[in-house]
């Protein structure tokens, strides 16, 4: 838009800088909410940490190494490392476990190998016995009774010490079975504990799961990781490989303009490192709560928005400046907000200037922007209004629009 300034020359500055004006003009009027943002990808790949962290009970692991952000990978290319040292003494700890779990095994094994055979051995002579026992009562029935009677209670002690020992084989063997379920309990756990381990340290080299450009993530208070940073057992992301054909500026809008901004509204954007490109975009959300930014009293929405346009020169983390259109009016009459007066914040008006003099002219105002107005009625395209109050502003009596003929 550009204003078209007229000067009348006088004897003096003061009445040349009062007779400034400019023509009212008709065209398109938009209404812009101007915010900065912070270009992000609308989708990204995260680049995790080893998932296991918490079940080897490690809470928080220092990153040694991570390669320059901003870095192109491949699938499988090196990112970074995370610090072993207490990795490396849970598995030499897992590993002794392990050594000892394996002979105790062992050792209960052969102790109910042993055992189990003995008895079977006492089962044996048992049976021996009781055979004995029962040819003695045969050779003995032409004993006197006294001695028969001897022999029939030997056969009786001898069936019941069998049937008692191949009880007590019954309950060894149940007692080997659960002393043999536990010591594989045991083993099969710090088997399972080290082989956790073994694997859980493979990811402490973290490699890229696909292709694309590598961008740290940021840390509670707002600064990227780094070598040096930590990543958590809740959260182990270090990194995310963006989709750099599509971008996002994520922005915020103050409580004041939010209401004038909605989702689909188009954005004339621009950036900070390339300020000859003219970009253009569209909002796709808007926050339905406010926050409280750091160091900021004022309550803003977050609004994210689109962009429409892509090349290679475009990163993540560049500054955009974004022109919100949340209103526009094709042939609309408009003037400057400088133009424009009030009286008792109900009378508006303006210094009308003509061949025959100044006048001073209620007005209808609508929409507004930064810098112009609307204007609705009391004015036609090419009327010229001055910018600045006359000297002789208070002799003038305004006309009112209810006063103009019809």
């Amino acid at each position: 838009m550009v204003l078209i300034l007229f000067y009348v020359f006088s004897g003096s500055k003061s009445e040349e800088s009062a007779a400034v004006s400019v023509q009212v003009e008709r065209g398109l009027f938009e209404v812009l909410v101007y915010t900065t943002g912070e270009l992000e990808a609308k989708n990204s790949v995260d680049i995790k940490g080893p998932s296991g962290l918490r079940s080897a009970g490690i809470w928080r692991v220092r990153i040694t190494d991570l390669i320059p952000e901003g870095t192109r990978v491949k699938k499988g290319d090196y990112i970074a490392a995370l610090d072993k040292s207490e990795l490396s003494d849970k598995i030499s700890n897992a590993v002794s476990n392990l050594t000892k779990s394996e002979s105790q095994y062992t050792q209960t094994k052969i102790d109910t190998t042993l055992d189990l055979r003995a008895v079977r051995e006492e089962i044996i002579n048992l049976g021996y016995d009781l055979q004995e026992n029962q040819i003695t009562l045969n050779q003995s029935q032409y004993e006197p009774p006294a001695l028969i009677r001897q022999a029939e209670i030997n056969l009786e002690k001898a069936v019941r010490a069998l049937g008692e020992k191949k009880e007590s084989y019954t309950i060894k063997i149940r007692q080997a079975q659960a002393k043999m379920q536990e010591a594989a309990a045991n083993l099969g756990k710090d088997v399972r504990q080290h082989e956790m381990l073994t694997k859980l340290a493979e990811g402490f080299n973290i490699m890229a799961p696909e292709d694309g450009m590598v961008i740290y993530e940021r840390e509670w208070n707002g600064k990227k990781k780094t070598t040096g940073s930590e990543v958590g057992a809740w959260d182990p992301t270090v990194a995310t490989l963006p989709d750099l054909s599509k971008m996002i500026s994520k922005t915020y809008v103050n409580e004041v303009d939010i209401r004038k901004i909605r989702v689909e509204q188009k954005v004339n954007m621009s950036l900070d490192a390339f300020p000859d490109k003219k970009l253009t975009g569209v909002i796709i959300e808007v926050a339905n709560v406010g926050e409280n930014l750091p160091n900021t009293d004022s309550k803003v929405f977050e609004v994210r928005i689109e962009m429409n346009e892509m090349d290679s020169t475009i990163r993540p983390g560049m500054t955009t400046g974004n022109n919100i259109i949340a209103n526009s009016k094709e042939d609309a009459l408009f003037i400057p907000l400088e133009a424009v007066h009030n009286q008792k914040d109900t009378l508006i008006y303006v210094y009308k200037k003509s061949r025959w003099g100044l006048s001073k002219k209620e007005i209808k105002i609508g929409e507004r922007n930064d810098n112009h107005v609307i204007v609705m009625s009391g004015l036609e395209e090419g009327d010229e209004v001055l910018l600045s109050t006359p000297e002789e502003s208070e002799d003038m009596t305004i006309d009112l629009l209810s006063e103009l003929p019809l």
